[in-house]
């Protein structure tokens, strides 16, 4: 909560997160509070109130018994933060640099699928307050808005942000990602990477864990599947190659929205697994349509895997067990995080981290144990099946204010000092129980 008055609180390079702490504790002598609690538990219920109960399950839904999804927080306890005191924080930064673009706090909206489950706009929403934040936005092949329209939406946040941009900012288009889960269908696969690089989207990430979707006792008891109800199948619906294949099998997405669904769907996930073989024709096909920009594969939980992708050529990798939702009983990627940057393995390539981020402590330990950068899921989604717009709004913007006190009370002053050795960290002995992590 920082005191207007103080000298140096304008010479920061970006906004100052922290003065939402501020304005909330204000608002009330204007008979405002604010929209939701963001504390993750209580932002989880408050978000199933808003929520259908497939779009509840199909948020909440982890691979069989969950405990993928408990080894995460599991894994991020046994890591402790160090404060230093007495450090100049007055001007820190909470700014980065991934791949050559300048953003504003090493945070990215993970990619998640079918938004309009959560909220009308979808994806839409979602990009948008990515551009104003100027944060990373990920759009996932299973988004249920096109390509073309989430770039649009995240220009115009950015256009929005540009407006009132803070001394010093950069002046840097919108970073966002087109995370591909790859077509058995090389056409169609080409054409969703040459919209992609005509869009603006600033790197491709190939997501490898998901050929077919994880056993959620759930989503299975509850026939909870919006792509075979004819939703979220947008992104070929709107794309020549596969409006083109839906003529060939005779089906009419007007008419047959569950079809087309289907057929989408059966396309890039349900079963058929790439190998190693493929990804060099992949990368030269995006850098060729893209004009050489990153290619980074997310899934990545093997030192061994994490190499391979160096060895091939990929730009980044994204670390992570799918939150869990994938392979049950599954090695927690905070701790696969630990092992491939132990391995040296980050000297080469830019890690990336997913799976688990609760909260800011939780972004400073995995940048502390060598992440470069961390995404972020299922908060926002909650806060889209609250409040759309607003509510990933206020989850993100609480998430930066909280992240940015917390390198004034931690004493950190930039990225650049969250190192290994500002944490105490304990043998991966877990004992806690599943009532004790539910989110």
């Amino acid at each position: 909560m920082s005191d207007p008055r103080i000298p140096k609180l304008h010479h920061r390079s970006t906004p100052h997160w922290q003065q939402e702490q501020r304005n909330s504790f204000w608002q009330l002598n204007e008979n405002k509070n604010a929209p939701f609690n963001t504390r993750p538990d209580k932002l989880e219920a408050r978000a199933e109130e808003s929520l259908s109960i497939n779009g509840r399950l199909y948020a909440q839904s982890n691979a069989g018994q969950g405990w993928t999804h408990l080894a995460n927080r599991q894994a991020f306890y046994r890591h402790r933060l160090i404060p230093q005191q007495l450090v100049d924080v007055n001007e820190r930064d909470t700014t980065t640099t991934l791949f050559g673009h300048k953003v504003s706090a090493p945070i990215g909206f993970a990619p998640i699928g079918i938004n309009k489950i959560y909220h009308p706009r979808g994806e839409l929403a979602v990009a948008k307050v990515a551009g104003e934040l100027r944060l990373p936005y990920g759009l996932s092949t299973a988004g249920s808005s096109t390509i073309e329209d989430v770039a649009a939406a995240n220009d115009q946040g950015r256009r929005f942000e540009d407006a009132v941009q803070v001394e010093g900012a950069a002046n840097d288009e919108p970073v966002r990602f087109f995370q591909l889960y790859l077509p058995h269908d090389d056409e169609l696969a080409v054409s969703l990477l040459k919209r992609a690089a005509a869009a603006g989207f600033t790197a491709c990430i190939l997501t490898t864990d998901t050929w077919q979707l994880g056993w959620r006792h759930d989503d299975i008891a509850t026939s909870n599947y919006a792509f075979y109800r004819g939703i979220g199948a947008d992104l070929g619906l709107s794309d020549p190659v596969f409006q083109q294949r839906l003529r060939e099998a005779r089906i009419d997405p007007n008419t047959q929205p569950e079809q087309a669904g289907a057929m989408w769907i059966d396309n890039v996930w349900h079963g058929r697994a790439f190998s190693w073989e493929k990804i060099p024709w992949l990368i030269k096909t995006w850098k060729d349509l893209s004009g050489g920009k990153p290619f980074c594969i997310k899934g990545i939980q093997s030192t061994a895997d994490a190499q391979h992708c160096v060895d091939l050529g990929c730009d980044g990798i994204v670390v992570s067990n799918h939150a869990g939702r994938q392979v049950d009983g599954a090695i927690a990627s905070l701790d696969a995080l630990e092992n491939i940057i132990n391995a040296g393995i980050g000297e080469n390539i830019t890690v990336m981290y997913d799976s688990g981020i609760r909260g800011a402590s939780d972004v400073f330990k995995a940048l502390c144990l060598g992440a470069k950068f961390v995404w972020v899921g299922r908060m926002w989604i909650y806060g889209l099946s609250i409040m759309g717009e607003e509510g990933v709004r206020h989850v993100m913007k609480s998430l930066l204010a909280e992240f940015d006190i917390s390198m004034l009370t931690a004493g950190f002053k930039n990225i650049g000092e969250m190192k290994k050795e500002r944490l105490e960290s304990y043998p991966r002995n877990y004992s806690l129980i599943a009532d004790k992590a539910k989110i």
